[in-house]
């Protein structure tokens, strides 16, 4: 029988808890604007979610890849065993935190914040790649939620401008169908770049901690993820909607085909260059920028500051957590 280390066994479960908890929190983002319109019943929504989130965690790596080898200098972390789980618990903790204030925080922010915070803590600010985190992870940081937004309002505008002359019965009947296949579009590609935050963790313990010779996701952590991802979605997808974090503006279905389009859109292309975003940012930025092209008054303002503000901060608080994890599981 393999001689499995305490540590590693427990950033699995990490890990995998860490994924329920995304998809509890983060996956009310494919049918957030289903519920808000009506269309479909609130426990049908959360299963259309939850499937195409296992779906579209199962397909691909290059996210995994990305957290797992790309942000730490392996040689400078490679003997740093319990650095996952002190990133793992460092993000943890800080979703509690925001959880417990019903705070709009981003689980992909505090993993990262958490992973770097270790990493600096283990070997000083020497460990992070800074060439590769400024590339994949601060770029699409700031550039993903803008191209959600200015996608979305340049569908809506486009969108308006065609359907003048559509009977408003018929435009309605048409968008309620498209925002179905939308919605699911974006579960899906959510599943695709957010569970495989979590398979890179387990990819990295599992490299740390030599059980593993090559850069590469097993199969059985692909699936574990996925279904991790999946069972939160069906635990907690309801009791996100219910905390009206989206509810930024009086929702139409052609606003919720929009903003689930461009979402969808936005994470799919960085999901394939490997790039890890929020789909939370994204997706709020999307309903933002669809709200805005029918007129800036419409937007809830006041919600989308104070998303701004808790994003902001979720990265040097979960990285403070994650460093003071790793001195305290060092000294044990």
């Amino acid at each position: 029988m393999p001689d499995i280390p305490l540590f590693l066994i427990l950033t699995l479960f990490l890990s995998l808890f860490f994924a329920f908890n995304n998809g509890a929190r983060d996956s009310g983002n494919g049918i957030a604007t289903l519920i808000s319109t009506r269309i479909v019943p609130p426990r049908v929504a959360v299963m259309l979610c939850a499937g195409m989130n296992l779906l579209g965690a199962l397909l691909g790596t290059e996210v995994a890849l990305t957290v797992a080898s790309g942000l730490a200098r392996m040689e400078a972390i490679a003997d740093c065993r319990t650095l996952a789980i002190s990133a793992l618990v460092g993000a943890v903790i800080w979703n509690g935190v925001t959880r417990f204030l019903d705070l709009p925080s981003s689980s992909f922010h505090a993993l990262i914040g958490g992973l770097c915070g270790a990493a600096v803590a283990c070997s000083g600010w020497d460990a992070l790649n800074y060439e590769i985190i400024f590339r994949k992870v601060l770029l699409p940081l700031v550039f993903s939620p803008l191209g959600g937004f200015l996608l979305s309002f340049l569908l809506m505008a486009v969108l308006v401008r065609l359907c003048l002359d559509v009977h408003p019965r018929w435009g309605d009947y048409l968008f309620q169908n498209l925002q179905i296949i939308s919605s699911g579009l974006m579960a899906f590609c959510h599943g695709m770049n957010d569970a495989q935050k979590a398979m890179g963790v387990i990819t990295l313990a599992l490299f740390a901690s030599q059980q593993i010779s090559v850069w590469e996701v097993s199969l059985w952590t692909r699936i574990a993820c996925a279904s991790a991802m999946a069972l939160g979605t069906v635990y907690g997808g309801l009791r996100i909607i219910r905390t009206g974090n989206y509810t930024m503006f009086e929702m139409e279905s052609v606003h919720g085909f929009v903003s689930g389009l461009s979402a969808a859109t936005i994470t799919l292309i960085a999901s394939l260059f490997g790039a890890p975003i929020s789909t939370t940012h994204v997706f709020a930025l999307a309903i933002v920028g669809g709200g805005s092209s029918k007129r800036l008054s419409a937007v809830r303002w006041g919600i989308a500051r104070s998303m701004m503000v808790v994003w902001l901060l979720t990265i040097p608080a979960a990285a403070l957590v994650g460093a003071l994890v790793f001195h305290v599981l060092e000294w044990i």
